[in-house]
């Protein structure tokens, strides 16, 4: 070989070496965020090794390569510092893998570099599962959509964005280009000509994952009552990268082929109800996990909850704070239905227990506990998502506020008693409003049949309302005096309400079969901690709330202490329509009860506790009852309250038959301040006059 031809292989090797080398540097990123190496609070750029705080919670996962960061969807962002942001010129590229365990509320940086409109650039997810990159040049703001549904939920996905000021925008998924849009050239003006340069901030921080300011959920009802909140991405991000200048089509495609990660580590998110299945009768203290990030956002202690769970079924009670603790009745396979709190509203927000996010006035705990029936106890405020009271009196310097007691009992029934200082409420005012929850992933049919409804009266007329192709406006009969709902649960166990005669109950109409596909129709609540009275449903990545209807304006009653009071009974049942009016009669229309022998004062049957009282005149610790059952009085399951009863136990006698403590017969002494009460339940069944006889043993 010649020393000519020796000198061109060598110029062609260095050639080769040099524009190798060239090639690195043009794919070698600028900014390099890959999780794998944290220090406390922060995180190592790969590229730069500078350190970049993490605000807020956040939690360190398996990635597609290594570690991954799991945003909160509320309090997580990472900042770069303003004097530390790389110099990014007219090009630019970003990379990112993300796994979105829900879509955030509005749109929420992947990467922020911005401020306002018209200077710097931001490369977002969507509420609805949208990409958005956006860059100002020329003093106008240029915008490239990639529609709804592009990312999916719990699934790792790569992203990139790729930026020319003299050319368009571009926006890839897993190395696919889906969309592309030319940067405007704007008209020449007084001789002068456009820059055709990325107008970048200089007194900006560089943002990961969260929103600069406080900004307004999406999908909003009332524009007021959605106030500006703080929120961020909510799910993984990992290998985030910023190149300074173009990557390729191939590159591009190239990375987004490069891991292979499976599925990403994000827990199933399932409303917590407690242990399945039947279990000792009670109220307990507990708290209930959610998921992690969720359950990282409250400053609570071990027993912020309370759970109500009963040995005769499987249905369970749950005063939650997701639920800013309005009950919810549970089924065996875990589907939900609440009831709104007292709601007060005008144009511009509502007032209720919803919109206080964090609880600083609602509140639970339990009153009374015993073998025969729990009392819980909730109290709230009516308050906007301002934080201000309904019917505010400025004097006295309060608001409206409500009591409600709960008196559950072994058959998995409970009385909701609300109560309040008489005229303190204000109007306009509504009392309740029948409210299924769906979960994330969960439609509206997975939940309710399309015969979804059936109400009724204690005469045993009835009428059922069904989701429908096209309903027409309601021109169904319906029976008078409607006092008895049950909705058709896709469950063995089905959830219904008994009003007090006098009840008003409105909003019958069947409803679109279309709604059964969807979600449930808003999701400000329960769960979600922005400020928000009203947001429309855009996926089904969380737990929403839906139907609402029928709608009762419930009797309200006088009662004693200057408090008015509504008192209803709720329940899950697997009984037949058929069955539930006899126990709806044997509530509203309670037999007469006469004390035989005793020095005792017959109270009477008190409807708001589900109860018959009398009261001890004496010492005397033995009282004969006689109940006037009938087919339309019956007795369906016997509570008696025996005032200053004393500390003894209690032996029963039904027509002279004993009943040993067994699930059929409970009892427990309430102790009180100035005595003891005995608190007596019998699982009884009677259409015909029948004894009952209570002593010691």
């Amino acid at each position: 070989m010649s020393n000519k031809n020796l000198h061109h292989i060598i110029q062609i090797f260095f050639f080769i070496i040099i524009f190798d080398s060239l090639i690195a540097q043009n794919t070698r990123p600028k900014s390099w965020w890959s999780f794998d190496k944290f220090q406390k609070n922060n995180t190592i750029d790969n590229a730069s090794q500078i350190k970049d705080e993490i605000h807020g919670n956040f939690r360190i996962v398996k990635g597609v390569s290594g570690k991954a960061l799991f945003f909160d969807g509320y309090t997580t962002v990472i900042k770069r510092k303003s004097n530390l942001v790389p110099t990014i010129n007219d090009e630019f590229t970003i990379e990112a893998w993300l796994a979105v365990a829900a879509y955030p509320w509005n749109w929420s940086p992947i990467v922020d570099l911005s401020k306002g409109l018209l200077y710097g650039f931001e490369f977002s997810l969507g509420p609805r599962g949208e990409l958005r990159l956006s860059a100002a040049v020329n003093s106008r703001r240029n915008e490239l959509l990639i529609p709804a549904g592009t990312i999916p939920l719990n699934k790792w996905v790569h992203v990139a964005a790729r930026f020319n000021a003299n050319a368009k925008l571009e926006i890839f998924v897993n190395g696919v280009l889906l969309g592309e849009k030319n940067v405007i050239k704007p008209p020449r003006l007084s001789g002068r000509n456009p820059t055709n340069k990325l107008q970048i901030p200089k007194d900006v921080d560089l943002l990961i994952g969260g929103i600069r300011e406080p900004l307004r959920p999406s999908s909003w009802i009332r524009f007021k009552g959605n106030k500006p909140s703080w929120y961020s991405f909510d799910g993984i991000m990992d290998e985030i990268k910023i190149y300074n200048n173009l990557l390729s089509n191939a590159q591009i495609s190239k990375n987004a082929s490069a891991y292979s990660p499976g599925m990403p580590p994000i827990e199933l998110r399932q409303l917590p109800s407690g242990p399945k299945g039947t279990g000792k009768f009670g109220a307990y203290s507990t708290k209930l996990d959610y998921y992690p990030e969720w359950d990282a956002l409250w400053r609570v202690g071990p027993h912020p909850d309370i759970l109500v769970r009963f040995d005769t079924s499987p249905v369970r009670v749950v005063f939650w704070r997701g639920t800013q603790y309005s009950p919810a009745w549970v089924t065996d396979n875990n589907l939900w239905m609440a009831d709104q709190s007292v709601e007060g509203y005008n144009i511009d927000y509502t007032y209720e227990h919803m919109n206080d996010k964090n609880n600083h006035y609602s509140n639970v705990r339990i009153i009374e506990q015993t073998d025969a029936r729990v009392v819980v106890h909730w109290r709230y405020a009516l308050i906007n998502v301002e934080n201000e009271f309904y019917n505010m009196d400025e004097r006295l310097g309060e608001g409206a506020w409500v009591d409600e007691y709960y008196y559950f009992f072994p058959d998995a029934m409970g009385i909701r008693k609300i109560t309040w200082p008489t005229g303190t409420l204000g109007s306009p005012i509504q009392f309740q409003e029948s409210i299924p929850f769906t979960q994330p992933g969960q439609l509206q049919g997975d939940v309710i049949n399309s015969n979804y409804v059936t109400v009724g009266n204690t005469a045993g007329e009835t009428q059922s309302f069904f989701y429908v192709d096209n309903p027409k406006p309601n021109k169904k009969d319906l029976p008078k005096d409607l006092t008895i709902q049950m909705h058709n649960f896709k469950s063995e166990y089905k959830p219904f309400i008994i009003f007090e005669p006098g009840n008003r109950m409105s909003y019958l109409k069947d409803m679109d079969i279309r709604s059964l596909s969807r979600p449930g129709s808003v999701n400000h609540w329960p769960v979600g901690k922005i400020f928000s009275d009203g947001r429309i449903t855009e996926a089904p990545d969380r737990t929403a709330s839906f139907l609402g209807f029928p709608i009762s304006n419930p009797k309200i009653n006088n009662g004693p202490n200057g408090r008015d009071f509504i008192a209803s009974l709720y329940g899950m049942t697997n009984l037949a329509f058929s069955e539930l009016i006899k126990v709806a009669r044997s509530w509203t229309q309670a037999p007469l009860m006469k004390i035989i022998k005793g020095k005792f004062e017959n109270l009477g049957y008190d409807r708001s506790e589900r109860a018959y009282q009398i009261k001890s005149l004496s010492n005397e610790v033995n009282v004969s009852m006689r109940f006037e059952a009938s087919s339309s009085k019956p007795v369906n399951n016997l509570s008696i309250i025996i005032l200053n009863w004393g500390h003894s136990d209690a032996s029963i006698l039904i027509d002279d038959k004993i009943k040993k403590v067994s699930p059929s017969f409970r009892y427990g002494n309430r102790h009180t301040l100035i005595g003891s009460d005995l608190i007596l339940w019998l699982e009884v069944k009677r259409e015909t006059p029948f004894n009952v006889i209570v002593s010691t043993n």
